[in-house]
């Protein structure tokens, strides 16, 4: 707690025949970073054929999953599911190698492949032709308007006849452009249709390149008139059943589909999750050096993992490898991967400090801080009972729902039930049930203090926290600096925060207090004193400008903690506009009928759900600020690496494999 894991680094040698063996070893254990090698008397290792076929593979059984996801029956969903998900069954499979692999592979491919192929073949082609006759089918009621016989405006040996549409107000002039390049020899039909024309155009053959241009001029859109004889009213019964046919196919193809994914698809998504790994397992390849007979790797891994990894690879390699485990040096400090390491009941906040940033290796991890700091200032901002009861249920659900997958719902429905508490605590001691609903209602709430009654102690408290929380930070990077060696950073930018805070804590409290207030002015100045020897020594020239804006930066900090107050009086004046509202219509009737009631009832639940929603996200998105800008920003970088392990994604395939 505190500190992250610690952490190792690994380097192994060993026999080339091991290889295979070793990574899948490593990558189904997922405890080991793999690192880049940087050796001048071996060259780089390189995916071979079998990779590339793995590679290969994933993406061609990618799209036979994509085609018949399409077509799966999808079971469950809704609410519950999302609560109280299920989990998905896992198939195994005897990793025997990667040649062995591939043969399975390609054998599956040649047996399923085709079949979806095949259907997804005649479903494409099916709709294709269906688009194609209902096009034809828009055409034939577009050229109805002319009641001719469509076999009428098709080209023969000496004519060329053309169809199309054009703008009513470029008509005109297209047709007298057209009859003096023809010189008279050209034939019209048109029907006008809103702002469009609707026109067919006959020349003779010699004339059509001349009228061409002319056409393409004034952006004639052509239409391609459909095959057959007959006025289009008639051809259009003749491709309606045309269409209906191809439906009916279209419906026949999609049958067989739904057949080929309620039988192939698990089996499909078993082997893309094991060609997925395969081609994530290649990916390493580069990073590792090889000779002739062997091959090295070097990687990061928890210390508390090494007996683990070094039996397993003793047991893989049949003990021919060579193995080195030693210590981080002092030049390696910023490239060790951070893995954060917290006890269970802090471990679902790592995902609020990972959203920041991972600490570095020398860093404190300041996760059981903010697991309490958080959760206490999104109570404090939502300051309801019920709120925090109603947040506490729904979030009590998706834990239980989710813990079993340890997701990102797991671990965000876990830090609102810890903040819930919390929100129900403040509640109780500002007395805010629904906002002022009990009030309202004539019952005698028992409370420490009002929201807006006293909303001066409210915005005192505040502030008192976010002195605390901020001297706090500052003494974490006290800590930090010193432990590292930097005295000097330790007691200019972190002690001189501290004696400043602590001077401005004894003045407030000492005021009725000579003997306080002189500590206070003292602890003030020499706090000061240092802050300004500290912009100086950091910022030369520049420091005049920077004590005053640096100066002011903290007070604007400090201050930044009054959004405390404001979102609880938010909460609470939103509910209780919701509750006046209720009231106000609660007493009206028509004749007998109470609806004022209903209404009532139906605005009070919709608006304090409203009310949860909202209010919740705002203290979400503040307690957030308050973490990462104020208090981060007085002693954590959050500039380390994460821990990224080599490591399988297994949903739906299980690998058995002799270690």
């Amino acid at each position: 707690m505190f500190k992250p894991e610690e952490m190792v680094k690994i380097e192994v040698i060993t026999l080339n025949r091991y290889k295979d063996s070793l990574l899948t070893y490593l990558h189904e254990n997922g405890v080991i970073e793999i690192r880049e090698l940087d050796v001048k008397v071996a060259q780089k290792d390189s995916p071979n054929e079998y990779h590339r076929k793995a590679a290969s593979y994933s993406i061609t059984i990618s799209r036979l999953v994509d085609f018949l996801k399409a077509y799966k029956k999808q079971s469950g969903g809704g609410i519950k599911e999302f609560i109280f998900p299920s989990e998905r069954a896992k198939k195994k499979y005897r990793y025997e190698g990667i040649e062995k692999l591939i043969k399975d592979v390609e054998a599956f491919l040649a047996t399923v492949e085709p079949e979806i192929k095949a259907v997804e073949g005649k479903i494409t082609s099916t709709q294709t032709e269906i688009e194609r006759i209902k096009n034809d089918i828009a055409i034939l009621e577009l050229l109805s308007a002319l009641n001719l016989d469509v076999s009428y405006l098709k080209s023969t040996g000496m004519l060329e006849i053309i169809v199309g549409t054009v703008d009513r107000n470029k008509f005109r002039p297209l047709v007298e452009e057209v009859e003096k390049a023809t010189e008279g020899r050209a034939v019209v039909v048109s029907k006008e249709f809103k702002d469009k024309i609707l026109a067919v155009f006959a020349f003779l053959k010699r004339d059509y390149e001349k009228a061409n241009p002319i056409l393409a001029k004034y952006s004639l859109e052509r239409l391609e008139v459909p095959e057959g004889e007959g006025t289009p009213r008639e051809l259009i019964s003749v491709y309606e059943e045309k269409l209906r046919k191809k439906e009916g196919e279209l419906e026949s193809a999609k049958k067989d589909a739904e057949m080929l994914a309620e039988k192939y698809y698990d089996d499909v998504v078993f082997y893309q999750e094991l060609m997925e790994n395969e081609r994530d397992k290649s990916t390493v390849l580069p990073m590792l050096a090889r000779t002739n007979m062997t091959f090295a790797l070097t990687g990061w891994l928890p210390r508390a993992d090494v007996p683990k990894v070094l039996e397993g690879i003793k047991k893989v390699t049949e003990n021919k490898a060579y193995i080195n485990v030693r210590e981080p040096s002092a030049e390696e400090l910023d490239e060790i991967p951070i893995k954060l390491r917290n006890p269970g009941w802090a471990r679902p906040f790592e995902m609020l400090t990972e959203m920041y940033g991972v600490p570095k290796y020398d860093e404190i991890d300041p996760t059981p801080i903010i697991t309490f700091t958080y959760s206490f200032f999104f109570g404090f901002m939502l300051t309801d009972f019920m709120y925090g009861l109603i947040i506490a249920i729904i979030a009590a659900l998706l834990v239980k729902g989710h813990k079993k997958f340890n997701d990102g719902t797991y671990k965000f429905s876990y830090t609102l039930l810890i903040s819930s508490f919390f929100t129900m605590i403040m509640g109780a001691i500002f007395g805010s049930y629904f906002g002022n609903a009990l009030d309202l209602a004539g019952f005698t709430v028992p409370r420490v203090w009002d929201t807006f009654q006293d909303a001066l102690v409210v915005l005192q408290l505040a502030l008192a926290i976010g002195i605390a929380h901020l001297f706090l930070g500052y003494t974490l990077g006290f800590v930090v600096k010193f432990k590292n060696g930097d005295r000097k950073g330790a007691v200019l930018d972190q002690l001189s925060w501290m004696l400043i805070i602590l001077g401005i804590v004894t003045l407030v409290l000492g005021t009725n207090s000579p003997s306080a207030g002189t500590v206070g002015k003292a602890l003030f100045g020499i706090g000061l004193v240092l802050f300004a020897i500290g912009e100086i020594v950091n910022n030369g020239g520049l420091a005049v400008l920077l004590i005053i804006s640096d100066f002011f930066g903290f007070v604007g900090s400090w201050l930044s903690y009054a959004r405390l107050m404001a979102l609880a009086l938010a909460t609470a004046g939103i509910a209780m506009v919701i509750n006046i509202l209720v009231q106000m219509v609660w007493g009206v009737s028509i004749g007998p009928v109470p609806i004022g009631i209903i209404i009532g009832l139906i605005l009070f639940a919709g608006g304090q759900l409203f009310s949860v929603a909202i209010n919740a996200l705002g203290a979400f998105v503040h307690s957030l600020r308050l973490q990462y800008v104020e208090f981060f920003g007085t002693f954590y970088s959050g500039e380390g690496k994460p821990f990224e392990p080599f490591r399988a994604k297994r949903e739906v395939s299980e690998l058995e494999f002799e270690a």
